[in-house]
Protein backbone atom coordinates (compact mmCIF):
# COMPACT_ATOMS: atom_id res chain seq x y z
CA UNK A 1 0.00 0.00 0.00
CA UNK A 2 1.97 3.54 -1.02
CA UNK A 3 2.02 6.09 1.69
CA UNK A 4 -0.95 8.29 0.00
CA UNK A 5 -3.43 5.37 -0.03
CA UNK A 6 -6.14 4.42 2.07
CA UNK A 7 -9.58 1.69 2.75
CA UNK A 8 -12.36 2.56 3.83
CA UNK A 9 -14.16 -0.51 5.57
CA UNK A 10 -17.69 -1.25 6.75
CA UNK A 11 -17.23 -3.83 9.43
CA UNK A 12 -14.79 -6.34 8.02
CA UNK A 13 -15.83 -5.42 4.12
CA UNK A 14 -13.67 -3.14 1.93
CA UNK A 15 -15.47 -0.77 0.37
CA UNK A 16 -12.77 1.44 -0.88
CA UNK A 17 -9.04 1.67 -1.72
CA UNK A 18 -7.20 4.02 -3.52
CA UNK A 19 -6.42 7.97 -2.79
CA UNK A 20 -7.72 9.84 -0.32
CA UNK A 21 -10.14 11.40 -3.12
CA UNK A 22 -11.31 8.26 -4.28
CA UNK A 23 -11.76 6.44 -0.70
CA UNK A 24 -13.41 9.49 0.82
CA UNK A 25 -16.18 10.23 -1.92
CA UNK A 26 -16.94 6.36 -2.02
CA UNK A 27 -16.96 6.49 2.18
CA UNK A 28 -19.32 9.40 1.87
CA UNK A 29 -21.83 7.47 -0.58
CA UNK A 30 -21.62 4.32 1.67
CA UNK A 31 -22.74 6.70 4.51
CA UNK A 32 -25.25 7.99 2.75
CA UNK A 33 -26.60 4.27 2.18
CA UNK A 34 -30.31 3.65 4.26
CA UNK A 35 -28.88 1.15 6.79
CA UNK A 36 -26.57 4.63 7.80
CA UNK A 37 -23.60 2.84 8.99
CA UNK A 38 -20.11 4.96 8.77
CA UNK A 39 -17.10 3.01 7.34
CA UNK A 40 -13.97 3.08 9.34
CA UNK A 41 -10.53 4.37 7.32
CA UNK A 42 -7.46 3.64 7.58
CA UNK A 43 -4.66 5.17 5.96
CA UNK A 44 -1.14 3.10 4.85
CA UNK A 45 0.34 2.86 8.57
CA UNK A 46 -2.65 1.08 9.34
CA UNK A 47 -4.28 3.49 11.37
CA UNK A 48 -8.04 4.83 11.63
CA UNK A 49 -7.99 8.23 9.81
CA UNK A 50 -11.20 10.67 9.81
CA UNK A 51 -12.31 12.64 6.62
CA UNK A 52 -14.10 15.35 6.41
CA UNK A 53 -16.92 14.06 4.43
CA UNK A 54 -19.51 17.43 3.76
CA UNK A 55 -20.84 18.75 0.62
CA UNK A 56 -20.82 17.56 -2.71
CA UNK A 57 -18.54 14.97 -4.41
CA UNK A 58 -16.68 17.39 -6.45
CA UNK A 59 -16.33 19.34 -2.97
CA UNK A 60 -15.04 16.03 -1.11
CA UNK A 61 -12.51 15.13 -4.24
CA UNK A 62 -11.15 18.98 -4.10
CA UNK A 63 -10.57 18.43 -0.35
CA UNK A 64 -8.87 15.30 -0.65
CA UNK A 65 -6.91 15.76 -3.80
CA UNK A 66 -3.37 15.79 -4.09
CA UNK A 67 -1.08 19.04 -2.94
CA UNK A 68 0.26 20.72 -5.58
CA UNK A 69 3.77 20.81 -6.10
CA UNK A 70 6.22 23.83 -4.56
CA UNK A 71 9.42 25.56 -6.48
CA UNK A 72 12.12 23.42 -6.96
CA UNK A 73 12.82 20.79 -9.29
CA UNK A 74 9.47 19.22 -9.64
CA UNK A 75 10.25 16.38 -11.89
CA UNK A 76 12.73 15.34 -8.68
CA UNK A 77 10.45 15.66 -5.80
CA UNK A 78 12.63 18.10 -4.57
CA UNK A 79 11.61 20.55 -2.27
CA UNK A 80 13.15 23.93 -0.72
CA UNK A 81 13.24 23.95 2.91
CA UNK A 82 14.68 25.40 5.86
CA UNK A 83 17.88 23.43 7.91
CA UNK A 84 19.34 25.13 11.24
CA UNK A 85 22.73 24.44 12.00
CA UNK A 86 25.52 25.53 13.73
CA UNK A 87 28.33 28.07 12.27
CA UNK A 88 31.05 25.04 11.52
CA UNK A 89 28.39 22.72 10.26
CA UNK A 90 27.43 24.99 7.60
CA UNK A 91 31.58 25.60 7.10
CA UNK A 92 32.12 21.88 6.58
CA UNK A 93 28.95 21.49 4.07
CA UNK A 94 30.41 24.20 2.04
CA UNK A 95 33.60 22.93 1.46
CA UNK A 96 32.16 20.05 0.48
CA UNK A 97 32.23 18.46 -3.38
CA UNK A 98 29.75 19.76 -4.98
CA UNK A 99 28.47 22.05 -1.86
CA UNK A 100 26.26 21.71 1.03
CA UNK A 101 22.80 20.10 -0.89
CA UNK A 102 24.71 17.75 -2.22
CA UNK A 103 26.69 16.52 0.97
CA UNK A 104 23.45 17.08 2.64
CA UNK A 105 21.59 14.66 0.32
CA UNK A 106 24.40 12.02 0.54
CA UNK A 107 24.74 11.91 4.62
CA UNK A 108 20.95 11.42 4.65
CA UNK A 109 20.49 8.62 1.74
CA UNK A 110 23.94 6.81 3.85
CA UNK A 111 21.62 6.74 7.08
CA UNK A 112 18.83 5.48 5.47
CA UNK A 113 20.88 3.26 3.76
CA UNK A 114 22.11 1.57 7.13
CA UNK A 115 18.63 1.98 8.96
CA UNK A 116 16.65 1.14 5.81
CA UNK A 117 15.58 -2.51 6.49
CA UNK A 118 14.90 -2.37 10.06
CA UNK A 119 12.56 0.40 9.81
CA UNK A 120 10.39 -0.66 7.05
CA UNK A 121 9.82 -4.20 8.41
CA UNK A 122 9.01 -1.64 12.49
CA UNK A 123 6.80 0.24 10.38
CA UNK A 124 4.85 -2.80 8.54
CA UNK A 125 4.75 -4.36 11.87
CA UNK A 126 3.00 -1.66 13.53
CA UNK A 127 0.79 -0.43 10.39
CA UNK A 128 -0.58 -4.26 10.10
CA UNK A 129 -0.94 -4.31 14.31
CA UNK A 130 -2.85 -0.94 14.30
CA UNK A 131 -5.23 -2.07 11.30
CA UNK A 132 -5.55 -5.41 13.10
CA UNK A 133 -6.23 -3.96 16.48
CA UNK A 134 -9.26 -2.00 15.07
CA UNK A 135 -10.86 -4.33 12.80
CA UNK A 136 -9.30 -7.61 14.34
CA UNK A 137 -9.25 -7.01 17.50
CA UNK A 138 -12.27 -8.98 18.30
CA UNK A 139 -11.47 -11.92 15.90
CA UNK A 140 -10.47 -15.73 17.13
CA UNK A 141 -6.35 -15.66 16.80
CA UNK A 142 -5.93 -11.74 16.92
CA UNK A 143 -3.01 -12.12 19.88
CA UNK A 144 -1.44 -15.09 18.12
CA UNK A 145 -1.10 -13.43 14.88
CA UNK A 146 0.37 -10.55 16.43
CA UNK A 147 2.97 -11.95 18.36
CA UNK A 148 3.75 -13.98 14.96
CA UNK A 149 3.90 -10.35 13.10
CA UNK A 150 6.14 -9.44 15.60
CA UNK A 151 8.18 -12.73 15.85
CA UNK A 152 8.68 -12.90 12.33
CA UNK A 153 6.77 -16.42 11.61
CA UNK A 154 5.22 -15.34 8.08
CA UNK A 155 3.65 -19.00 7.69
CA UNK A 156 1.92 -18.41 11.40
CA UNK A 157 0.94 -14.98 10.76
CA UNK A 158 -0.80 -16.12 7.15
CA UNK A 159 -2.45 -19.04 9.14
CA UNK A 160 -4.10 -17.21 11.98
CA UNK A 161 -5.23 -14.25 9.60
CA UNK A 162 -7.01 -16.99 7.28
CA UNK A 163 -9.66 -17.47 9.26
CA UNK A 164 -10.64 -13.33 9.85
CA UNK A 165 -12.93 -12.71 7.26
CA UNK A 166 -11.38 -12.47 3.58
CA UNK A 167 -11.32 -8.36 3.25
CA UNK A 168 -9.21 -7.85 6.55
CA UNK A 169 -7.35 -11.14 6.26
CA UNK A 170 -6.35 -9.25 2.79
CA UNK A 171 -5.74 -6.06 4.08
CA UNK A 172 -3.78 -7.16 7.37
CA UNK A 173 -1.25 -9.11 4.91
CA UNK A 174 -0.90 -6.68 2.53
CA UNK A 175 0.27 -4.45 5.58
CA UNK A 176 2.72 -6.82 7.03
CA UNK A 177 3.81 -7.77 3.95
CA UNK A 178 7.18 -5.91 4.22
CA UNK A 179 7.65 -7.15 7.71
CA UNK A 180 8.53 -10.27 5.70
CA UNK A 181 10.54 -9.10 3.22
CA UNK A 182 7.42 -9.28 0.40
CA UNK A 183 7.33 -5.92 -1.87
CA UNK A 184 4.76 -3.51 -0.94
Amino acid sequence: MAPDEFAAFAGTELIAAGRAAEVAVAARHFADAPDGRTPLIFGADGRQTDFDLRGTDEDIAARYAPPRRSPGRPKLGVVGREVTLLPRHWEWLNAQPGGASVALRKLVEAARKDTADASAIRSAQDAACSFMTALAGDLPGYEDATRALYAGDQARFRALVAEWPADVAAHARALAGPAFGEQG
